[in-house]
């Protein structure tokens, strides 16, 4: 049954503010969570990232927070700064209308001494990393006897990343009764262990179930494409549904800088996010999405852990996860607070039946799609050109623009229907050096169109299935079946660089060469019998 945020018994000051961001009805895991937290209970959490965790912790918090005391009363540790600054500023949307309480985030990264003078004034909310909190600890500038709430937010991220015993020492050291609440989504042994040394025996355990993990108002789609068209996709995706704010996931560090230079070439805003870059790369890659001065970023899983960022309108999967988890988490950052998003997939090859593995994990369906032809890719462009220019039709003062063009065109034969033809070509640009529909649709026609449903495809060959039998099957034209032949024949599937072997007629082996091909490969041609 839905809960209206009116209907939980929250403070009117706080039904304000979250009125004022759009909440209306409480998402599943704070439905379950809030009541717990204000009756200041322990509360093991299990639910995935964007499900509205932050709202879950940050609203009872507030609400149990005195204002006229200075000291420290809620710690929350989060496993990177991003997710500390973003966990930060939502706590103090949901204190706006709260006198006195103040919010502030402390991380590695940047000066200490700010952080330290920060901490001597009235500071009762403190949201930060669990290396710099330890810092803090060291240094006497945290002091932890008045707290009454600290929460592990991304718990078994926080483990992975190593910060298992800073986050064992910090527990150790709030001594005072307190309550403690775990977030995580996935719950291996370590975190278990935590709440069984950390929490109190009656602690309640709230678990999302896996069919609510992934976000119903984020459509899914896949396009099976050939390996060296990838850019092409990407842009042709971007142009058509021309989403504010993008997320494109790859798997590797380098990919990531590549598309980005990429992308940049092709005149988009783009930039790359991954392990390699500095804390003020870092900061100023993410700075830039935020503020809306780069509207494409490219990030790898790692690098991407903690990003918090609620207006994501499409995220595009260039490589398909390698870990199906990372699917989940993905397209988790499109589609929040009610909003709808978009999840793209580019397929190459066998990674089809990743997309079946990824289906059956999360309860889901991704809808098999062509890539947009290039003249709906214009119908798009020129459509949200006209939408732009009818609203400043409709909002703004033309007169003087008018009059500037009837007198440019005293002396002309142009209609004024041909000027803004002329105009919106201009504002589309010439289209040249762009990639022809031709080349997406001969991949598609011999590569077959698959139902990723186990169906036959519709190419020179046939789909086995996802194991099927690869050594005894044998096609009509009596050749053995590609797959069950030596690495060194390399694998047929679709379009594919196969590498064979040409033995000369003295019986020498010659080089590796290249042959391209489609569907069945051709014989190898061997040297005369001896």
């Amino acid at each position: 049954m839905d809960i209206k945020y009116e209907d939980a018994g929250l403070d009117e000051r706080i039904l304000r503010a979250v009125g004022e961001l759009g909440y209306e009805i409480m998402t599943p895991i704070q439905k379950e969570a809030i009541p717990v937290m204000m009756q200041g209970r322990d509360l093991i959490g299990q639910a995935q990232t964007g499900t509205g965790k932050t709202a879950a912790f940050g609203i009872p918090i507030v609400q149990s927070t005195d204002s006229s005391e200075e000291k420290t009363q809620a710690l929350i540790l989060c496993p990177t700064r991003e997710l500390a600054i973003q966990a930060a500023d939502d706590i103090r949307q949901y204190a706006k209308y709260y006198s006195g309480i103040r919010v502030l985030p402390i991380y590695g990264g940047q000066d200490i001494s700010k952080q330290i003078r920060s901490l001597r004034g009235n500071c009762q909310i403190v949201v930060g990393t669990p290396g710099r909190v330890m810092d803090h600890i060291r240094r006497h500038t945290l002091k932890l006897g008045a707290v009454k709430t600290v929460v592990l937010d991304e718990a078994d991220e926080m483990l992975d990343m190593g910060f298992r015993e800073d986050i064992e020492t910090i527990l150790k050291d709030i001594t005072g009764d307190h309550q403690t609440a775990l977030f995580s989504a996935t719950m291996p042994h370590p975190i278990l262990q935590i709440t069984k040394d950390y929490q109190k025996s009656d602690a309640v355990f709230v678990k999302i179930p896996a069919k609510e993990l992934t976000i119903p108002l984020v459509k899914q789609y896949f396009y099976e494409i050939p390996k060296g068209m990838k850019t092409d996709a990407v842009s042709r995706l971007l142009d058509y549904y021309n989403p504010k704010r993008t997320l494109i996931f790859t798997n590797t560090k380098r990919m990531a800088d590549e598309l980005s230079e990429a992308l940049i070439g092709r005149g988009y805003f783009a930039d790359a996010l991954h392990g390699d870059l500095s804390q003020q790369q870092r900061d100023h890659v993410m700075a830039g999405f935020r503020n809306g001065g780069t509207e494409i970023l490219i990030a790898t899983d790692v690098a991407a852990r903690g990003l918090d960022i609620d207006d994501v309108e499409a995220v595009i999967n260039y490589d398909v996860p390698e870990d199906i988890e990372y699917y989940v988490h993905r397209i988790g950052r499109t589609g929040r607070a009610g909003r709808k998003g978009r999840a793209f997939t580019l397929v190459v090859g066998r990674e089809i039946f990743k997309i079946r593995d990824i289906e059956r994990f999360c309860h889901t369906r991704i809808e098999s799609r062509r890539i947009p032809k290039a003249k709906d890719v214009k119908a798009s462009k020129a459509q949200s050109i006209l939408d732009s220019v009818t609203q400043i039709a409709e909002n703004e003062d033309l007169t003087d623009m008018i009059s500037l063009i009837e007198t440019g065109m005293a002396d002309s034969e142009l209609t004024s229907l041909d000027i803004a033809a002329a105009f919106l070509k201009k504002e589309m640009g010439s289209g040249e050096g762009e990639v022809k529909d031709s080349d997406f649709i001969a991949y598609r026609e011999n590569e077959g169109k698959r139902s990723g449903r186990g169906s036959r495809e519709r190419g020179r060959y046939k789909d086995y299935g996802d194991h099927g039998d690869r050594g005894n099957h044998r096609d009509h034209g009596n050749h053995r079946d590609r797959r069950s032949r030596g690495r060194n024949d390399g694998e047929w599937f679709g379009k594919k660089d196969v590498r064979s072997r040409d033995i000369g007629s003295d019986g020498s082996v010659k080089p590796k060469k290249k042959i391209v091909q489609f569907g069945f490969p051709k014989k190898k041609k061997h040297g005369p019998k001896h």
